[in-house]
């Protein structure tokens, strides 16, 4: 029997059929990235994207394709996390655009929705590179199109451009060299496909278990594994951590969303209130959750509440770090040492919580009109004295978690909202978060957004040494990026599994020192792989090299690296400083 249309109830069911495929398979996408990294890898980026969505879509039930359409696409771009992450929430939004004034999607409205995927997704990246997630879901587009007019049943017309996919995906080690030499497929393309085959089987009448995307699986696998004794309590002016969604009747005028705002603050503190014309998304600490909820439903409809009550649970610091390490449950020394850094953190900071501050954000009552500065500063960082190394540059917000677990596009909203300034520079510092800060960028329309765009720590620090005050946004985004550029970058971590890079053979555990180029060293030692890494980034014109030294590496480590550098290298300067960053057991940087 030919299924010649789907209602939006059918496209519910696909959607989240997709997602629970690739979260059910994101381990095995994970193992395809090239570099063997314990990094915020490509199949937990695309779960995470998709399940911000999924959670919001599982709670709809008076279900049309324009509420659907609008919930699909504002979770994903929220909660978008790494590049894979966020074109894969552009290729929703495409999708979503096409087919939100529908009654119904029919061979050709599904034609032209993948073709209007395709096309905002291209459009998101400045420099598309072919052999990756954009050409496997151009492959199905193009093959979509092909189909148009041979088929009107769904199934056999998806059957047909999944199978497409499958080639093009197939075929992208041969437009990408990398991927052939270390014997994989993209993995962005894998996460597609993946969602795409979990969307088949359910349009066949499959039955997909779709639980793990529609609750808090990750994170309560994280609760269930870890320690939360080890984590301090204080006494708590407002004891409940109260989180939720407005779903908008109509836009907020600039007088009522002020108005919101000065309610909640005499409420509560901690304050984040983020939001666009169709949804506001509000985290506040509160003694009367309730009263909070009766007072947004004047607004709208609510979903995806949560009350925590902070006086039982172990902290709200914790609870923000669960998800962290719950994407990092498959590697037992990452979740180790994650969690380590989560307490080392917190025994320096004992009062966190009575001030309001999370784990990662400083969170603070919304400042006064009068107290608006002129510019503000956000980074996103990997460590304890990373952090305060930021904060000692001006940074105003700090996001941490920017190698072991990308931050999302609200993350990034949510830090935003906390700086009251005109003018806000966000300094990414990983090449993997650039995206999601445009995207959070894009969505602001009441402060201009300026994305540095820092592919590492050592950069983002350059460019905030070189911020001038007089010169004007644009006069300072280029003088920055032309610091950034004089700044050699290095990280020194271990692999966590097989592989093979530009000839050399990596086994999982060994050292590796990897440079703005690739991975430059690896060995078995990690000072002297670290030294051959500084070899590889050393010229006659250095003149400075800083040590950035992780939490499983000690001061004197760090020195006994320091003095290596000096004997070989006696007309360069060396600067150890504690970087506190868990992962990576040194980061680098020579200028």
């Amino acid at each position: 029997m030919s299924t010649l249309a789907i209602d939006a109830q059918m496209l519910k069911k696909l959607f989240l059929a997709g997602a629970a495929t690739i979260e059910a398979d994101k381990d095995r996408i994970n193992e395809l990235n090239v570099f063997p990294v314990p990094d915020g890898d490509t199949g937990t980026n695309m779960t995470l994207t998709i399940i911000s969505a999924a959670k919001d879509v599982a709670e709809i039930e008076d279900v049309n394709f324009e509420t659907l359409c609008k919930t699909m696409s504002s979770g994903s771009l929220r909660g978008a996390r790494g590049n894979s992450g966020v074109i894969l929430s552009q290729l929703l939004r495409g999708f979503t655009k096409e087919v939100k004034t529908c009654t119904e999607i029919t061979v050709p409205v599904a034609v032209a929705a993948f073709n209007k995927a395709v096309e905002t997704a291209y459009k998101a990246v400045m420099k598309p590179k072919e052999g990756t997630i954009l050409t496997v879901a151009r492959g199905g587009a193009e093959k979509a199109s092909q189909l148009l007019g041979e088929t009107e049943d769904l199934v056999e017309f998806l059957e047909k451009v999944v199978e497409r996919m499958r080639e093009v995906l197939d075929y992208t080690p041969e437009l990408l060299p990398v991927l052939k030499e270390a014997g994989v497929v993209d993995s962005g393309g894998a996460g597609l496909l993946a969602i795409m085959e979990g969307a088949l089987k359910a349009l066949k009448g499959e039955d997909i278990d779709v639980s793990a995307v529609v609750g808090d699986a990750e994170a309560g696998a994280a609760k269930k594994n870890l320690d939360s004794s080890k984590i301090s309590t204080a006494n708590i002016k407002y004891g409940y951590c109260t989180e939720f969604i407005v779903v908008l009747d109509e836009p907020l005028d600039t007088q009522v969303e002020e108005a919101f705002k000065n309610y909640l603050l005499g409420m509560g503190d901690s304050l984040v209130f983020v939001g666009d014309e169709e949804y506001i998304k509000i985290h506040v600490h509160t003694n009367h959750p309730g009263e909070v909820f009766e007072k947004a439903l004047t607004y709208g409809q609510l979903s995806r509440m949560k009350i925590d009550n902070m006086r039982i649970e172990a902290t709200e610091k914790f609870e923000e770090e669960r998800e962290k390490i719950a994407a990092a449950q498959g590697d037992e020394k990452m979740a180790e040492a994650m969690f380590a850094d989560i307490v080392s953190r917190n025994e320096r900071s004992s009062s966190a919580i009575n001030s309001g501050i999370k784990i990662n954000e400083k969170k603070a009552e919304a400042p006064k009109k009068e107290e608006v500065k002129e510019v503000g500063f956000i980074a996103v960082s990997i460590g304890s004295g990373m952090n305060e190394i930021f904060k000692g540059l001006g940074v105003d917000y700090i996001i941490e978690g920017g190698q072991t677990m990308n931050p999302s596009t609200e993350d990034m909203l949510n830090a935003i909202s906390n700086v009251n300034a005109k003018t806000i520079y966000i300094l990414p510092n990983n090449g993997n978060v650039v995206l999601a800060a445009n995207q959070a960028a894009t969505l602001t329309k009441d402060k201009k957004i300026v994305v540095v765009p820092s592919k590492t720590v050592p950069q983002g620090i350059a460019a905030l040494i070189n911020y001038v005050y007089d010169r004007t946004p644009e006069e300072n985004t280029e003088y920055m990026k032309e610091q950034m550029a004089a700044i050699k970058s290095g990280e020194v971590t271990y692999a966590v599994r097989d592989t093979t890079y530009e000839g050399k053979t990596i086994k999982q555990n060994d050292i590796m020192g990897i440079g703005d180029k690739g991975i430059a060293a690896v060995g078995s030692d990690i000072e002297e792989t670290a030294l051959e890494l500084i070899a590889s980034m050393i010229d006659e014109d250095s003149g400075l090299v800083s040590i950035y030294y992780g939490a499983e590496r000690t001061e004197e480590d760090a020195e006994k690296l320091s003095n290596l550098i000096s004997e070989k290298y006696p007309d360069v300067d060396v600067d150890v400083q504690n970087g506190g960053q868990p992962i990576y057991y040194y980061v680098l940087s020579v200028e």
